[in-house]
């Protein structure tokens, strides 16, 4: 049961990196989506980020099936304070998850803008996830 357990955490991590790949680039394909000025350019993002918004939607929809997968082998971690926060962590970078797909939709209809100070700004949420989700789960302090 250990063996499989720590099979799980490493595709749990591998798919994870997929995910946060792709919040990652994806506000900067946003960027440059917003700041095209022609048609054939918005139209490859569009394409670009349709593509990149699914990759990372199928590592999000892995890493938790595999979460889930650690935690039905493991559930003494909803007890702990740690790993509770952890939890609130992941509902907020699935809230941000959706967000990604709100500004797709709203980028396939907008005109261009200049104006990126905003999704500039959106670029860096994933690192704070990112670094409060490993902190939490190698330190385990809370």
């Amino acid at each position: 049961m250990a063996s499989g357990y720590l099979w799980l955490k490493a595709l749990h991590v591998a798919f994870m990196v997929t995910w946060f790949a792709g919040l990652f680039y994806l506000p900067r394909l946003f960027i440059y989506h917003q700041m095209a000025n022609d048609a054939l350019s918005r139209d490859r993002f569009i394409v670009m980020e349709r593509r990149l918004f699914a990759i990372m939607t199928l590592g999000a929809i892995v890493t938790t099936l595999l979460g889930v997968g650690m935690l039905a082998i493991n559930t003494a971690l909803l007890s702990l304070t740690w790993f509770q926060i952890k939890l609130l962590l992941l509902a907020g970078l699935a809230v941000y998850h959706f967000r990604c797909y709100l500004w797709m939709q709203r980028l396939k209809t907008a005109e261009p803008s200049q104006d990126t100070r905003w999704l500039r700004w959106f670029n860096e949420i994933p690192v704070i996830f990112l670094l409060g989700i490993i902190i939490l789960a190698v330190t385990k302090l809370a």
